[in-house]
């Protein structure tokens, strides 16, 4: 299994380094997190092809294997520094992968301190993006499950992911959310990323959208915007420890 996260990493990061749309895309997206940081000592988990250090240099950036551009091994399940020591903690395209979302909230309010937060940035389920995230999309998505259900005894494998996760924890069940959760407030909530993204082709597909376009399809995004609840593709998420 980690011979296999390796080399999907390794494939990851070589597909950055040869996709100017990927790091551009990334480059705002980066832009929502560096602004929802509050100072202190930051945590990245999840860190995959190691994009983020670029930006935030400072942040400690971890996986569940070793890579030489990451800091440190390990499991979002089970994060190893003692309570309330982290700020932040920041995870891209992590939560939908992860095979007991529960257990990782539980760590979430343990490590950080008071007024620390959580920041994520995932797939949205849209009326446009629910065919792409379900027939077309490499991971997949299961929509009727109980997303707060521990699924380990499953043998599910780490990349495994259900593109449907993010959505019905926040949107669908967001009441059972706050209550088993109380010590965490959502402070942000929006939805992104209607036509640049999936026409990006992301790290899977080939992309539809050279970047002369860039420009064109951002300002066309920019007056959809009213429309991306309907629309998205993107889900940017910041929780607050109180």
């Amino acid at each position: 299994m980690k011979a296999a996260c390796k080399d999907i990493l390794t494939e990851r990061r070589n597909i950055w380094n040869s996709k100017p749309i990927i790091r551009k895309l990334y480059e705002r997206w980066y832009g929502h997190i560096q602004q929802a940081l509050k100072p202190g000592r930051t945590l990245e988990l999840g860190g995959g092809s190691g994009n983020l250090r670029e930006c935030l240099p400072e942040a400690i950036t971890s996986d569940i294997v070793f890579e030489p551009w990451l800091d440190a091994v390990m499991d979002a399940h089970a994060i190893p520094f003692k309570e309330e020591s982290l700020d932040n903690i920041v995870l891209f395209d992590v939560l939908h992968h992860l095979a007991a979302p529960a257990v990782f909230f539980r760590e979430v309010e343990r490590v950080l301190r008071a007024k620390g937060r959580a920041i994520m940035m995932e797939p949205y389920v849209s009326w446009l993006s629910f065919p792409v995230y379900r027939f077309l999309h490499a991971e997949g998505m299961t929509w009727d499950i109980d997303p707060f259900l521990d699924q380990s005894l499953e043998t599910k494998e780490p990349f495994q992911g259900n593109q449907a996760i993010p959505t019905l924890i926040f949107q669908v069940r967001r009441k059972k959310f706050l209550e088993m959760f109380s010590g965490l407030r959502i402070v942000q909530e929006k939805t992104m990323d209607v036509l640049l993204y999936p026409l990006s082709g992301g790290f899977h597909q080939r992309s539809l959208c050279p970047m002369t376009l860039w420009r064109f399809f951002e300002t066309v995004e920019e007056r959809l915007r009213p429309l991306n609840r309907y629309l998205a593709f993107r889900m940017f998420l910041v929780l607050e420890k109180s």
